[in-house]
């Protein structure tokens, strides 16, 4: 039903699936760099569409809603809410005979700005497993939430500038969100904000925001990409970074903060395991994680396989 062609494609439709070159016909689980190209044609849930053709420009693309299936290359291809970010899908291909799920990055629990994730049943799994390891268990997200919450105001308590380090699509906005909510208004890098605009278009409400030009006013927190630099002519600073990384004690030296809050957008060690059990697919395919997964699905009954080259980085 499938074949791996430096990526994942599916045999009988001849459609890449979130494979990072040009392909004639891809579909596309999300908008993360790592998971897009300049396809000729891109099949994609309509948010994603969005943020797609902002970050590549104006791209043929076919919408696809969720849980609405369409017909493709002979196969049924239905999209299901992955967790992960605005427009984050999952996908179910079935031929007639028998069904596969790639999962693409997904987590289970609560997510502020994506759908919570669905898994239908598959005889085949293919999932991405970035925090297959027992290391990478994450404690409740509410636990995390309150670090977070109380390192900001911490922070403005003390005349400091809360500087969160988040993703430019995704995080980012994940974050302001869960800021502004609590009655903490943000300043976004310019990346970050552009992103968020397209984010507004499609609907999701990030609460009071606005473009970070230099200066911060007090009361507000600021929210930039992990790697830009540090900005200049600020009072002190506390830098923080929500990370599922930060579940290892030693992320906050490894990326040079003075915090690391473990708040993901992808499914932990745990989270990963019930996943297989939901969708409870005759055979599981693993990506982008570590192999000793694969081992421990076997240990635990699952009939399991590495697909692709392990990608996780290693901070253990």
């Amino acid at each position: 039903m499938f074949h791996w062609d430096n990526g994942l494609k599916l045999t009988k439709a001849d459609l890449a699936v979130d494979i990072s070159r040009r392909q004639p016909r891809a579909f596309v689980s999300h908008a993360h760099t790592d998971h897009i190209a300049r396809h000729a044609y891109a099949l994609c849930t309509p948010e994603t569409a969005a943020l797609y053709q902002f970050r590549l420009g104006k791209r043929p693309t076919l919408e696809m809603p969720y849980r609405r299936p369409i017909e493709w290359g002979g196969l049924r291809l239905t999209t299901f809410p992955a967790g992960h970010c605005l427009g984050s899908a999952m996908l179910l291909a079935e031929d007639g005979h028998q069904s596969l799920l790639y999962t693409g990055d997904f987590k289970l629990g609560e997510s502020a700005t994506a759908a919570a994730a669905e898994l239908p049943h598959a005889d085949i799994l293919v999932i991405e497993s970035t925090f297959g390891h027992p290391d990478y268990r994450l404690p409740p997200r509410q636990q995390a939430l309150d670090q977070l919450f109380t390192l900001v105001r911490n922070a403005l308590a003390d005349g400091a500038v809360p500087v969160i380090l988040a993703y430019v699509l995704g995080k980012a906005q994940e974050i302001t969100r869960l800021l502004t909510a609590e009655g903490i208004p943000v300043l976004q890098h310019r990346k970050i904000y552009d992103v968020s605009q397209v984010y507004e278009a499609c609907g999701m409400n990030l609460g009071e925001y606005a473009l970070f030009t230099g200066r911060v006013e007090p009361g507000w927190a600021l929210v930039v990409p992990p790697h830009a630099p540090a900005p200049d002519r600020l009072p002190r600073q506390v830098r923080i970074f929500p990370t599922g990384w930060a579940a290892d004690p030693r992320a906050k030296y490894r990326f040079g903060v003075d915090h690391a809050v473990p708040l993901s957008d992808h499914a932990d060690y745990d989270e990963l395991f019930e996943a297989v059990r939901r969708v409870a697919p005759r055979v599981v395919y693993c990506t982008h994680g570590p192999e000793s997964f694969v081992d421990r699905l076997r240990e635990a009954g699952f009939d399991a396989h590495p697909l692709g080259r392990s990608t996780q980085q290693r901070l253990f």
